[in-house]
């Protein structure tokens, strides 16, 4: 059993207004214990687990987080209620801040077990799902979703899904403003191919204004993210805060009012090595963690060596922690 921690009161406040996008095989806890030294307000998703994982798995090891990832929020993958509601309790008992159905994802592995977008299709059993949450926790239930499905890409019908969950009290979505297409396109080409309907997602926020409404999808600069909060509650980034992840040290000042200096990228990275020498006492693997940052290193010369350092000779090494000390040395002035 996982003890239940209580909210410290030293956290920030939990807010949407920017967040990271809950991504598989990224934004593990490692993951996210580097982008919160980049900024202490941008909400934190962990990468979707199913109920499956948490009833029958390792909870532990799925619900492990440091303090310091708040606010941090976690994405369930499921249909069953019941299930969701434990998985939620079990969240609420970790100490999250927020628990997410995940009603996007278009792979066909989680679609087979009716989880991520094909859900839309099935407006009235999200609803059941999202009702069994909030019935059992007291921490907010949001859901991420899709505007359409292929055969229920109709904006009445995308209305419909809204009005159903939002009928059992859930008050926040995260609109990824494509359709999912679940026949013929890898999870990857639906990031890609359907085409961004940012109008669509605006139309919902306008039609449904008591709901808060996240807008998620091709978003790449905090530029953009001010222009579209102009229209919306708040912005996910996914593959451009994991891919250019320093753009999230402008985000605290340009979309929090922040007076505190933003850090450097190598303040950045030196903020991470006791981290990583925990990890290594652990007997973890310093990739494990390093994988996350070469992003860190772009635009500069000693960038391409910065990224081989922790991406290649990492794997050569017995020394991993000199090795760090040098890709460190790299980022000086950056």
């Amino acid at each position: 059993m996982i003890p239940a921690q209580a909210p410290s009161s030293t956290r920030p406040a939990l807010s949407r207004r920017f967040s990271v996008a809950p991504m598989m095989d990224w934004t593990d806890r490692h993951c996210r214990f580097f982008l919160r030294q980049l900024s202490s307000h941008a909400l934190l998703y962990t990468e979707m687990v199913t109920t499956g994982a948490l009833l029958h798995g390792d909870r532990a090891r799925f619900l492990r987080h440091d303090e310091s990832e708040h606010p941090l929020a976690l994405q369930l993958g499921g249909s069953v209620p019941a299930d969701l509601a434990a998985c939620a309790r079990m969240a609420q008992e970790a100490g999250y801040d927020e628990v997410n159905l995940n009603v996007g994802c278009p792979s066909d592995r989680v679609q087979n077990n009716m989880i991520g977008a094909c859900l839309m299709g099935h407006p009235r059993l999200v609803a059941d799902c999202v009702k069994a949450m909030l019935d059992a926790v007291e921490i907010p239930v949001t859901v991420k979703h899709r505007i359409g499905i292929n055969g229920r890409d109709s904006y009445a019908e995308l209305c419909d899904f809204v009005g159903q969950v939002r009928e059992t009290g859930c008050r926040s979505f995260t609109v990824h403003a494509r359709i999912a297409i679940l026949e013929g396109l890898s999870p990857k080409e639906n990031r890609e191919i359907p085409p961004l309907r940012y109008d669509v997602a605006a139309q919902l926020k306008r039609d449904f204004p008591d709901l808060e409404v996240i807008l998620n999808g091709g978003i790449k600069t905090v530029a953009e993210c001010l222009e579209h909060l102009q229209t919306f509650d708040g912005v996910m980034l996914g593959r451009e805060a994991y891919h250019n992840p320093y753009l999230l040290a402008e985000v605290d000042a340009a979309l929090f009012g922040s007076t505190i200096a933003q850090p450097s990228r190598a303040e950045a990275l030196a903020a991470m090595r006791p981290y990583i020498e925990r990890h290594l006492q652990e007997g973890g693997v310093m990739h494990h963690i390093t994988r996350h940052v070469l992003g860190l290193a772009q635009g500069f010369p000693g960038a391409r060596r910065f990224r081989q350092l922790l991406s290649v000779d990492v794997h050569k090494t017995n020394a991993p922690l000199t090795l760090l000390d040098q890709a460190a040395e790299l980022l000086r002035g950056h």
